[in-house]
């Protein structure tokens, strides 16, 4: 039950809506009051929230997994980059918790008991992982902050310069906050979350919400304190704006407009946008518009490689990245849930289920120069190191420093896309192959392979029916024997029987398998039509040896042969055959012959392989070299032979 009194200070009435809490800040003057069981103490004064054009306020209603909650305190936290809100939530069920609202990104937690020790404040870095509650994470902030004003009712005392040191954790979408403010530490376990999908109502008037199509807020004009060149703050998310004149950073948060950095004289190279501040486009379906501009530097033996970054802010409440190096654009997406793990370098990172490949680490991710606005307090000369994973045509980069662990996605954009994009006539060629760049050979080999097989498997059922059809047949077996007594009188040429050859055109094989044994044996070998008296002659020579050198076997020649007639007429033939035998070893040879129909040869099926395998091999061969001068770039280039070996 809600528990109702009047403030000590002004006597305006004071709800305590939630049990659990015991603080409360008077709305009419601000006094932080105490709750004492029905009475309220008055311990000071609050100090006034600073104005954050939040679309929250006390009294605003949600629901989160089907329960209803409303909006019932505030505190209001600065730190290194700005400024943050954490609104106390409670719940139809009697639960509370808080809904952390900084730079655009939604997350609801509620207080756990952790179950065992929680590490020191000290201990702990960007990167770390940690086992707590039973789940792995990893440290993505780290930050001392402090409450510099509340609101409503709170479950503890407030006030301004209230210290606060915490942690933020991550697993995937799972998030957890380690704060400090208290001994022992408090742990809070919960989710990022969709400004939609809270259902959120009795929102401020007038206030830009996520998902809106337009900005209903007039943007801040000021000067620069340098030069005076006008300066504009378009969005309360604003908190740092780099002069277009002169680079100089300026705090937008800061009610004297501070001073961040100034550019440094040593980088007198001044980089010209492709993409104007101010340039509106549309990128993925929705409308995004250029607001800020910085180029970036690493080295790398000696070698200074930079790159440009666009800061788009996009309709929907977010901002959107672009990148450029070497004209090679990419579309960047920071991530609410990033891959487990911290800064660690490993071979491969897995994420949504794609395999991501290490490509390079940047020890030294600095910037150089800035221009525009941006939604963090970007200065002169910072730093990050920069670890980029890919898997073409995306790239998941992680970059860290001692306070923060960030990761991103990048989709590489051709350069006719962002042209068309952002109505531009032409932008500049690429020059050389990106780290994420599609390969355009992939899908031609893919296709080379696809086709070569189809092809192959259509030659293959051609030889074979070739052969099923055409196959060979024995028209002709017939034994000779060749004795020296015999041969060179008039009766030596021996004649076979006769055989019908039906098909014209036809091959036939003559073969002949002999008994020689160290020796030699000449044949002159005559087919001849019976019915035409046409005859086809062919000389042959046929030698095998053998014998033991020194132990070893060795044999040359062979006991077989065969010879091929083409193109043959259907008809009645018959074969002679006259021999000469080697007269130092005259000893009988026999000789057994066979004439058969030659059946498709393998020849043409074999060129026709060799032909249709030159166009995926050819493929292949640019899809390589082309995957050679990607990772040529990266940390882990091909091993070239020519680079191998001890030098003389």
């Amino acid at each position: 039950m809600a528990l109702t009194a009047s403030c000590p200070s002004c006597g305006a009435p004071v709800v305590f809506q939630s049990a659990g809490s015991v603080f409360a800040v008077c709305e009419y003057c601000q006094s932080t009051l105490v709750r004492r069981d029905q009475a309220l103490e008055d311990i000071g004064k609050m100090a006034a929230l600073a104005e954050d054009r939040s679309p929250l306020q006390l009294g605003s209603e949600g629901v989160y997994k089907g329960v209803h909650f409303a909006l019932i305190g505030r505190i209001q936290i600065k730190y290194s980059q700005g400024l943050w809100n954490e609104w106390h939530l409670l719940f139809d069920d009697m639960r509370t918790g808080w809904l952390s609202e900084a730079a655009g990104e939604y997350v609801l937690t509620f207080l756990k008991h952790p179950g065992e020790a929680l590490p020191a404040f000290a201990e702990l870095q960007a990167g770390r992982k940690l086992m707590l509650g039973g789940q792995a994470w990893t440290v993505s902030n780290k930050e001392e902050a402090e409450c510099v004003a509340g609101q409503g009712e709170l479950p503890f005392k407030v006030g301004a310069g209230y210290p606060l040191a915490a942690a933020d954790l991550r697993h995937g979408k799972q998030f957890a906050t380690l704060d400090y403010s208290e001994t022992p530490p408090l742990w809070f376990v919960g989710e990022a979350v969709e400004f939609s999908a809270l259902q959120l109502r009795n929102l401020r008037a007038g206030m830009p919400l996520p998902g809106a199509t337009a900005a209903t807020v007039a943007a801040e004009v000021f000067r620069c304190g340098v030069c005076g060149s006008p300066l504009q703050a378009s969005s309360p998310s604003i908190v740092a704006i780099a002069c277009r004149s002169c680079g100089t950073v300026v705090d937008a948060a800061d009610a004297n407009h501070a001073i961040l950095s100034r550019a440094s004289a040593k980088d007198t190279k001044q980089y010209q946008p492709r993409l104007p501040l101010g340039s509106k486009g549309q990128l993925d379906g929705e409308t995004v518009e250029v607001i800020g501009f910085m180029v970036r530097r690493t080295r790398s033996e000696g070698i200074a490689y930079d790159w440009r970054e666009y800061l788009l802010a996009a309709p929907n409440g977010r901002y959107r990245w672009l990148t450029e190096y070497n004209n090679h654009w990419n579309v960047v997406d920071v991530l609410s849930d990033p891959p487990a793990g911290g800064i660690i370098e490993v071979d491969a990172v897995r994420y949504r289920g794609e395999s991501f490949k290490h490509f390079s680490t940047a020890l030294s991710a600095e910037v150089i120069q800035v221009a525009g606005e941006f939604t963090w307090r970007v200065t002169h000369g910072e730093s990050c190191r920069a670890v980029d994973y890919v898997a073409p045509p995306q790239m998941l980069s992680c970059e860290s420093n001692d306070k923060e662990i960030t990761w991103s996605l990048g989709r590489y954009a051709s350069t006719d896309e962002i042209a068309a994009a952002f109505a531009l006539k032409k932008l500049p060629a690429p020059l050389g192959v990106y780290a994420n760049q599609p390969n355009p050979w992939a899908e031609t080999h893919r296709q080379a392979c696809r086709r070569f097989w189809r092809v192959l498997l259509l030659l293959v059922g051609l030889q074979v029916a070739a052969l099923s059809l055409f196959g060979s047949k024995t028209l002709l077996r017939q034994d000779f024997n060749f004795a020296p007594q015999l041969l060179g009188g008039p009766e030596s040429t021996l004649r076979s029987r006769e055989f019908v050859v039906s098909r014209p055109g036809s091959r036939l094989a003559v073969r002949n398998a002999t008994s020689l044994d160290n020796n030699w044996l000449a044949l002159d070998l005559m087919l001849v039509n019976k019915s035409t008296g046409e005859a086809w002659p062919a000389a042959r020579e046929i030698a095998y040896y053998y014998g033991y050198d020194d132990g070893e076997s060795w044999s040359e020649g062979n006991r077989e042969d065969e010879v091929v007639f083409v193109d043959l007429p259907a008809g009645t033939y018959y074969l002679t055959v006259d021999a000469d035998l080697a007269p130092e070893k005259p000893v009988p040879v026999s000789n057994r012959v066979e004439v058969v129909t030659a059946g498709a040869g393998w020849s043409n099926f074999i060129l026709a392989l060799l032909l249709i395998a030159l166009f995926p091999v050819f493929s292949r061969f640019r899809h390589a070299a082309f995957e050679g001068a990607r990772w040529a770039d990266s940390d882990h280039p091909p091993i070239n032979s020519d680079d191998s070996g001890d030098d003389d």
